[in-house]
């Protein structure tokens, strides 16, 4: 029977055997499942989220029936792999939605056991309270998964005191056909002929493995004969899968051996004035035991200079513009404070002896040691926000050769690259040999392609000639295509036995690492990912998505992405959407069309995706381009048509609030019922007193020294009397005369329901009003920050050129203020869109607050769950009410005053808790009186 037209049968299949995961064919899902951080795009036919190991063993037996046997089957973690690990056809077996949990820790014997979806930062965070951490440090952990790590054998920085993965995992339990295999009890009997199989495959195999794999510290992993088959000792099974690809079978449940927190830490960074300088630096500073030892280029330091991004930096390591540096980072960590300082002064030592050494700055604070940290990591994501239709690419990025052959390998790479006319961006793990070059590629040309083989082949060739590894970090995936003729024959052909035994007819991960048949994928042969759409096309940004998946992070406090925290569902994610937007704009397949409409409606339109991802995939403006699209050829729902005429029609509703406002609870109940939501504003504001307000006729008027005139929004201004009291009353108590500027309406409802003659309208409006209060000389204040952010963010886009209106804080950072007597404690929650656009906002109201002698805390939150209209709607109270409860609600609800800058969040609050939180500016007021 052929796979095609198998899927609803299997599914059904699934179901009546009482499998309690998810079964789904979603066009949108499948594209989302479709791509990794690669360069490659394979579409799978079905996605499976089982919710535990029973689910997996039950998948798993199903495949063995007759019926269902030319079914293929690869499992997928947290999809950040670089080489196409897990995309392929058939089943796609999604761990990371459900299959995320610890099920158990032993804290005195150092082992936790957890299912294959958990993330690895969330495991670290679960065991630091008890004083351990599981040790691989990878430059995805906010999103990658344990399950992932293990079958691709990740590493990253400090390998070579804490090895790699396969170097810290105790145990496994795998999903077969006959139940669950665990390595950590007995075998069952239906288990013994596969192991007996897989065993005398590897034995046979292992001198020739051993023969065929260099000794480095970043060893050789997947399918380790040497290891599953000890000099002493029983076969060791298990170690066969670790960095196997999911290429023999599905793991359920995964023991990894814990290390102890050291108590200190240290961390130097230092300034060369060349890669070349800051290369060499390597090898003698490993005399002073360090746990890691990395650089980053002058590339990867300009574009992290450009994007702002080393201002963060201590200022004896900032640059002036247009220099260009390559850092070193030397990290020491341990438990005697006495011994950490006498390396750290050796390092500086042997730092002053080496050549272009610059600027050096010690850390020993730990948080500043994980902001460096992040400097770094941040710089390497934007690698992927190149201009141009070629950008830097994950192709032959993680070779390792023994440290002391590292500049005569990288020499002669960068020949392979110049010879190719490519440009490049490096950083990595210089201490054990392993740097990440990625060259720059057009992957939708030709001749880019034919590049990508030459330099892949040069490059392997190259590896063997410094006794190293091709594949030291990140996986084989597709380029396991050149395993067969690393490994040799003989080892392949035991490969192969043990693939046979636990996968007989080939159909876990097909076409990847070993096969029985001649059908490994081929590094040209493999569908690519579409790289760049047409010049100025709205869905610009769905293409330069690169799959980095810094969106999927699983951390509630962290802005992006609430829908995917909410859900865990990749669809409902910046790189979900992406693909599935890519994959709409090359086929206008109509069925994708009704799926896609549904997974932009799941986006809250928070904005964290435009700022935060290294790439800048603007999900909320696309999802703008798509509607209009979209709606240019269907009608719109009839709620849609209420909200575009509200805003619309929002200065008559402003102007006849006095007439409306007795009425006002029968409309809004009215609506609500119309617009199927719930919780809506159920009064209107009042009209501000005569003294307040500023119309556009009176900015021809000379206004008083110190007047600041206030922005507002269309919402706010009709339903937030609150904000518009706690703004004067706040600005009147620093010493200034505040008057709220006539409200004309931004077109936020209309530009992100892709109503684009409505947004140029009242855009336009709009701006000449602020050009016109501008010229009055005094400051521009925005009442609500994303209000204030849509201007910054989304006008620009437009084409427009709004005068600067100001966040409070900022405006408040540069003025003297009085301080405050006695004042109460303050907890300040930041609105999401805020946070992620301006991350220093938090800091700057906590300044605000410290000159007013006012204690505040700033507690890391992502979004509350309200986005505006998001939180009305009754079909998104679920996702809603899950993010203020994953983020927000244990911050409110004790004796501390919560303030909250934005209006959704204000709302939320209150709307979702006992609390009720008031502006900032209002608690100011209050301290001040």
């Amino acid at each position: 029977m052929k796979a095609i037209g198998a899927w609803d049968r299997f599914s059904d299949a699934l179901r009546a055997e009482g499998f309690r995961g998810g079964i789904e064919t979603d066009r949108a899902l499948r594209a989302a499942m479709s791509t990794d951080n690669s360069v490659y795009q394979i579409t799978p036919d079905l996605i499976l989220a089982p919710m535990d190991a029973a689910d997996m063993a039950l998948l798993a037996a199903l495949l063995d029936r007759p019926e269902f046997a030319a079914l293929q089957v690869t499992a997928r973690g947290g999809g950040t792999g670089t080489n196409g690990q897990s995309l392929n056809r058939g089943i796609i077996v999604d761990t990371r939605r459900h299959m995320h949990r610890l099920l158990a820790v032993d804290a005195e014997a150092g082992w936790a056991e957890v299912e294959p979806g958990m993330v690895l930062d969330d495991l670290n965070e679960r065991l630091r309270p008890l004083g351990w951490f599981f040790a691989p440090e990878t430059s995805t952990s906010t999103r990658c998964t344990i399950g992932g790590m293990v079958s691709t054998d990740a590493s990253g920085k400090g390998s070579r005191i804490y090895g790699k993965t396969s170097d810290n995992i105790l145990g496994l339990e795998i999903a077969l056909p006959g139940g669950l295999l665990s390595s950590l009890g007995p075998v069952p009997d239906w288990a013994r002929g596969t192991l007996a199989a897989a065993e005398a495959a590897a034995r046979q195999g292992r001198d020739a493995f051993i023969a065929n794999t260099p000794r480095l510290n970043r060893r050789f992993t997947g399918y380790d004969l040497e290891r599953a088959c000890p000099d002493a000792g029983a076969f060791e099974w298990w170690r066969l899968f670790l960095g196997a690809e999911g290429t023999l079978g599905l793991i359920s449940r995964i023991r990894v051996k814990l290390r102890r927190i050291e108590a200190e830490k240290r961390l130097l960074v230092v300034g060369f004035d060349s890669f070349a300088n800051a290369l060499a630096a390597a090898t003698p500073l490993l005399a002073a035991e360090p746990t890691a030892v990395e650089v980053m280029d002058e590339r990867v330091q300009a574009l992290a200079e450009q994007a702002g991004i080393l201002t963060r930096l201590p200022p004896a390591l900032q640059v002036v513009p247009g220099q260009r540096i390559a850092y070193v980072f030397v990290e020491f960590n341990g438990d005697d404070p006495a011994l950490l300082a006498a390396r750290v002064e050796q390092a500086r030592d042997i730092v002053a002896t080496l050549p272009g050494a610059g600027a050096i700055h010690a850390a020993a604070d730990l948080a500043e040691i994980r902001e460096l940290w992040a400097i770094r990591s941040a710089g390497v994501g934007l690698l992927g926000k190149v201009d141009g239709p070629a950008r830097p690419v994950a192709f032959v990025e993680d070779c390792v050769v023994p440290p002391e052959n590292l500049p005569a390998f990288v020499d002669e790479f960068l020949a392979v690259l110049t010879a190719h006319g490519l440009g490049f961006g490096i950083y990595g793990h210089v201490d054990v040999g392993c740097l990440h070059i990625r060259p720059a590629l057009n992957i939708d040309a030709d001749a880019d392609r034919e590049k990508l083989v030459s330099v892949s082949d040069a490059v392997f060739a190259l590896t063997r000639k410094h006794d190293g590894i091709f594949w030291g970090e990140h996986g084989k995936g597709v380029r396991g295509a050149y395993l067969r003729e690393w490994i040799g024959a003989e080892a392949y052909a035991a490969l192969q036995g043990v693939k046979a035994a636990f996968d007989p007819q080939g159909r876990f991960n097909p076409g990847k690492l070993v096969s029985p048949r001649d059908d490994i994928m081929g590094i040209a042969t493999t569908p690519f990912r579409p790289f760049n759409a047409p010049e100025g096309d709205a869905l610009t940004r769905a293409f330069r998505c690169n799959g980095n998946a810094q969106c999927l992070s699983y951390s509630e406090k962290t802005p992006m992405c609430p829908s995917f925290k909410a859900t865990a569902d990749l669809r409902h994610s910046p790189k979900g959407r992406a693909d599935a937007l890519r994959e709409w704009h090359k086929s206008r397949d109509p069925a994708l069309e009704a799926d896609l409409l549904g997974v932009l409606d799941g986006c809250l339109g928070c904005k964290a995706c435009a700022s935060t991802c290294p790439v800048q995939v603007d999900i909320p403006t696309m999802r703008g381009a798509f509607y209009a699209d979209y709606f240019g050829r269907h009608a719109r729902p009839f709620a849609d048509r209420l909200t575009l005429m509200a805003e619309r029609l929002s200065p008559l509703t402003v102007a006849l609030a006095p007439v409306i406002a007795p009425v006002w609870p029968l409309v809004a109940r009215i609506a609500a019922r119309a617009m199927h939501a719930v919780d809506m504003p159920d009064r209107l504001a009042t009209r501000l007193p005569r003294r307040y307000r500023l119309r556009a006729c009176d900015l021809a008027r000379a206004l008083p020294d110190r007047t600041v005139i206030l922005v507002q929004d269309w919402f706010t201004a009709l339903f937030d009397a609150e904000l518009q009291r706690d703004m004067i009353a706040g600005f009147q108590a620093l010493g200034y005369h505040p008057r709220v500027l006539q409200m004309r309406p931004a077109g936020k409802a209309a530009q992100t329901m892709g109503d684009r003659a409505g947004f140029a309208a009242m855009s336009a409006k709009l701006v000449r009003l602020l050009d016109a209060a501008t010229a009055t000389g005094r400051p521009l204040i925005g009442m609500d920050p994303a209000f204030v952010l849509q201007l910054r963010q989304d006008y620009p886009k437009a084409g427009l050129n709004p005068p600067k209106v100001l966040l409070p804080q900022e405006f408040l950072l540069t003025e003297a203020l009085p301080a405050a007597r006695n004042a109460d404690p303050v907890r300040l929650m930041m609105h999401c869109t805020e946070s992620s656009a301006r991350p220093a906002a938090a800091a700057e109201w906590a300044q605000v607050f410290a000159a007013l002698s006012i204690p505040v805390e700033t507690p890391a939150t992502g979004c509350c769950g309200m986005a505006g209209l998001f939180g009305h709607q009754q079909r998104h109270q679920p996702v809603s009410k899950k993010l203020f409860d994953l983020s927000w609600r244990k911050h409110v609800g004790d004796a501390t005053a919560v303030a909250a800058t934005g209006f959704s969040c204000r709302c939320q609050i209150e709307r979702l808790s006992e609390s009720k939180a008031r502006h900032p500016l209002g608690l100011i007021a209050k301290a001040l009186a």
